[in-house]
């Protein structure tokens, strides 16, 4: 991809066209006010808080900025400066032009960022109510929804919406139809109207459907929404006297064949299809107190390597689509990475410890998520040990190279307590219950050998890896192996590794994730969605959609 035509997911509040972040104590404002001219490409206009991928890479930074740089922030509003617009959702211009490999990867985006509110309420403390000033359609909807509360304006025409169904053909893939069940509870023939009528619900109706919390007029809405968010912020276990770490630029360079970071590098093989994703474990000297860790802020190892490795995956997703094959590896000392999480443990409590494990965990999620074909490739020199021991465990498969005849170069992996629920995936469950079905003779087995060294075979014995070939072995092994799935459909592989991957728990976040957002990717293809008389084709030019009226 041409480097003007490339997405780049950092950006700086002294950047943002959409948002204004705005900070009182414990609670912090996040205003939405799209600039209409502002679009990420050519071809729409932002009308009506709409937004597109530019809009929400700027939520995204502001939220982490508010984890990080404002640590005493307890309750985040999220709202509007518009007069009676909230949001009418994602733009249906942007949608209407953009590719499908695009409309997926926005939808996945925002997905995750409407998700990552609802982890960090749940994990670190942080509350968010959205403060619905007025219309809320479709996706500014599903952000509202995201938030742990809704306070809807009684002004007789404000009104909560998911109009996807009926207008564009399409569904609120944002997690609309999953969250409105799931977690607001509405009835299911009351949101089987909502979902299929143009106009929303308003006022009483909205609170007594569930659809928000609470209403008010417009002479108390503010002071509603501010005693509210007061409330909210009780409840939090944020801290009430920190310190923050300003979240600065990346140290990252762009090539035409690799990505460069500090702590990540990404290396690009076109001919073969494949990049080769290597973290690179702790150096030096690190800190190990709470003193040192505050002294280190922004630049404290964890939280570097969760940005580099967080930029890179959504850098490797939107920006190199044909590379379907990503070869997982590490360099590094595995006794640093165990020393790393054992300070995490020690010092979990502590806001930015909190803050940086989230943004791991997050990270790690997303990886999950990827629909790429995830390789983890053990070889000397690796560091697969705690936290990086989780990067194989997300992978597809794993191969480890075994030198029987030379104990001390062969690559060794080790588990640390951070692998037994410290990065939970999106199904709540641990890497390894994933792995072993939560079946204790093979958990119990794992954890007897916590803090050990295990060389392949022992690896393999346990179900750590998926095959430990020898050095004679190795190099045709893993050729063989990547150059078929290279080969295979990507379609196939896709739809194949989302289902294997989550095995078992199912909850809301799996739903939107997986049955969703399924559903919305094959509808997004269909002609009653996109083909030329399709109804998100032909919106705003006047004309009416045609259906094929076969049931598929």
């Amino acid at each position: 991809m041409s480097q003007a035509s490339r997405v780049d997911y950092q950006t700086d509040p002294s950047r943002y066209r959409h948002w204004t972040l705005k900070v009182e104590g414990e609670i912090a404002t996040l205003a939405m006010g799209v600039d209409e001219n502002g679009g990420l490409r050519e071809g729409y206009k932002l009308k009506l808080n709409s937004y597109d991928l530019g809009v929400d890479i700027e939520l995204n930074d502001a939220i982490n900025r508010v984890r990080f740089e404002h640590p005493t922030v307890r309750t985040l509003v999220v709202t509007s400066s518009r007069d009676k617009v909230f949001c009418s959702g994602a733009n249906i211009f942007m949608l209407g032009v953009s590719s499908h490999a695009w409309k997926v990867n926005f939808c996945k985006f925002t997905n995750e960022t409407r998700n990552g509110l609802e982890d960090s309420s749940s994990h670190d403390g942080l509350k968010t109510l959205a403060a619905v000033n007025g219309a809320c359609a479709g996706g500014g909807y599903e952000l509202a929804l995201a938030c742990d509360e809704i306070i809807l304006v009684d002004d007789r025409s404000s009104a909560v919406s998911l109009p996807e169904v009926p207008l564009l053909g399409v569904l609120p893939g944002t997690g609309g139809l999953t969250r409105v069940t799931d977690k607001r509870r509405v009835r299911h023939d009351l949101a089987d109207i909502f979902c299929t009528t143009t106009e929303g619900v308003r006022g009483q109706k909205a609170k007594d459907w569930r659809l928000v919390d609470d209403i008010a007029k417009p002479a108390q809405f503010a002071a509603k929404v501010q005693e509210r968010a007061r409330q909210l912020a009780a409840a939090s276990h944020r801290p009430t006297h920190a310190t923050g770490v300003t979240l600065g630029p990346l140290n990252k360079t762009v090539e035409a064949d690799a990505l460069r970071y500090g702590h990540v590098t990404v290396e690009i093989d076109r001919a073969r299809r494949t990049a080769s994703l290597t973290v690179k474990g702790p150096t030096g000297a690190q800190p190990t107190d709470v003193a040192g860790i505050e002294a280190a802020g922004s630049a404290w190892y964890p939280l570097v390597l969760a940005r580099e490795l967080d930029d890179a995956i959504l850098e490797m997703r939107t920006n190199e689509p044909e590379i379907g094959t990503w070869l997982i590896k590490t360099q590094g000392d595995a006794a640093a990475v165990l020393a790393m999480d054992e300070t995490l443990a020690a010092h979990g409590d502590h806001w930015l410890v909190r803050a940086t494990v989230g943004h791991l965990r997050r990270t790690l999620s997303r990886l999950d998520v990827s629909s790429r074909s995830l390789f983890a490739l053990i070889e000397p020199g690796s560091c697969f040990a705690g936290t990086f021991l989780e990067l194989a465990l997300a992978c597809d498969r794993s191969y480890m190279l075994m030198l029987p005849d030379d104990a001390a170069a062969t690559p060794k992996i080790a588990v640390s307590g951070a692998s037994f629920g410290l990065y939970p995936m999106a199904t709540g469950q641990s890497r390894l219950a994933r792995r072993f079905y939560d079946e204790a003779p093979a958990m119990d087995a794992v954890r007897a050998t916590l803090g050990q060294s295990l060389d392949a075979d022992a690896a393999f014995k346990l179900g750590l890896v998926t095959s430990n070939p020898d050095d004679i072995d190795w190099a045709d092994e893993t050729r063989i192996a990547i150059e078929e799935r290279v080969a295979m459909s990507p379609d196939a592989l896709t739809g194949m590794e989302a289902n294997l991957r989550f095995n078992g728990v199912e909850n809301m976040v799996t739903r939107v994730f997986g049955r969703l957002t399924a559903w919305q990717n094959w509808i997004f293809q269909r002609p009653n969605a996109v083909g030329e008389k399709g109804a998100l084709k032909v919106y705003g030019k006047g004309d009416k959609a045609a259906f094929d009226w076969n049931r598929v």
